[in-house]
């Protein structure tokens, strides 16, 4: 029951409403005064960040500068969404990240790690197939920075997305709407909607955000399947730190100092829809078969059950009363 987690600390409506939105503006416009400010810093940088063109700021900053400052954004938001959570809502980090008695870090590792080899086969098989697209970009020094960067910034770029999107907006919409199905097609749809500014929207097209809205449903259907948040921990920050390790582009939302950089003209095509139409439900096969996984319509589709219920099931030793 991830999202009767809730239950455990104060739920009213509008602790949700104003959290939602006070974290975004924290995450969005505080978060970003380090970058901002290094920007302000450097000479006739304001056109360009009023352009939004990610890889001149990049140029301007320095990749792996850039990437770190870009990321801590994230952080913050991260920081302010704990700090909200445990003394606006007073409840505890630990309920608000799984239904388990506590965090299951086994769970976010083997994710992360099959997720991790996953991708990264698909990266050397396509580096395989069309060797002409890629340019080999290994740089000792950079990488090692890029590496340490991404280790210790890009979990806590994707835990935000995935505790505020999956964890906080789930649980916060599952109390008012008292059903499951809403949360689930809300967030999915919000977190393919709030990357339509990415640069590979405008490269690709807007058939790209199948991509972003499926990555969501997938994490999504982890989240309530699994009633915790950590196989989408785990997924998330593999996925993100594979790209920005392994290969990069002009026109991607990463441009970091990876050992590959893609060269081709990219175009939309099985790459986007292949994840998720065919990988995404082949894993959730693997996970509902390696934790015993049940009643997909309920967990899916149900109803929110009422707070004295959900009390009653807890003081009870897991039977309702």
């Amino acid at each position: 029951m991830y999202i009767e987690q809730a239950y455990k600390g104060l739920n009213d409506n509008w602790r949700y409403i104003l959290g939602i939105f006070g974290v975004f503006v924290a995450w969005q416009f505080v978060g970003g005064i380090p970058l901002l400010a290094a920007l302000w810093l450097k000479s006739d940088t304001m056109a360009v960040l009023a352009s939004g063109d990610l890889g001149a700021m990049a140029n301007i900053l320095g990749s792996n500068t850039f990437l770190f400052l870009m990321l801590a954004a994230f952080a913050i938001g991260l920081l302010f969404l704990f700090i909200f959570v445990r003394f606006v809502h007073q409840q505890t980090i630990t309920s608000f990240t799984t239904s388990r008695k506590k965090i299951d870090w086994k769970r976010i590792f083997f994710a992360f790690i099959l997720w991790a080899i996953i991708s990264a086969i698909f990266i050397f098989i396509d580096i395989t197939l069309s060797p002409e697209d890629y340019q080999f970009n290994f740089k000792p020094v950079p990488f090692i920075i890029l590496a340490l960067v991404s280790i210790t910034m890009i979990p806590l770029q994707t835990s935000m997305e995935e505790y505020y999107m999956r964890g906080y907006m789930m649980q916060g919409l599952g109390m008012m709407t008292k059903n499951r199905w809403f949360p689930l097609l809300f967030t999915s749809l919000l977190f393919g909607s709030l990357h339509i500014f990415n640069p590979e929207v405008e490269k690709l097209g807007y058939g790209i955000l199948i991509f972003y809205i499926g990555t969501g449903l997938f994490l999504g259907i982890l989240t309530l399947m699994d009633e915790g948040l950590e196989l989408a921990l785990g997924f998330h920050a593999a996925n993100n730190m594979t790209a920005a390790l392994l290969v990069t582009a002009d026109w991607t939302a990463f441009q970091t100092d990876s050992i590959y950089r893609d060269v081709s003209d990219p175009v939309l095509g099985w790459d986007v829809l292949v994840p998720v139409f065919v990988i995404f439900p082949i894993l959730l096969i693997v996970f509902s078969k390696k934790y015993g996984w049940t009643n997909w319509k309920e967990r899916l589709t149900g109803k929110v059950i009422s707070k004295e219920d959900f009390l009653a099931q807890n003081d009870t030793g897991g039977e309702l009363v």
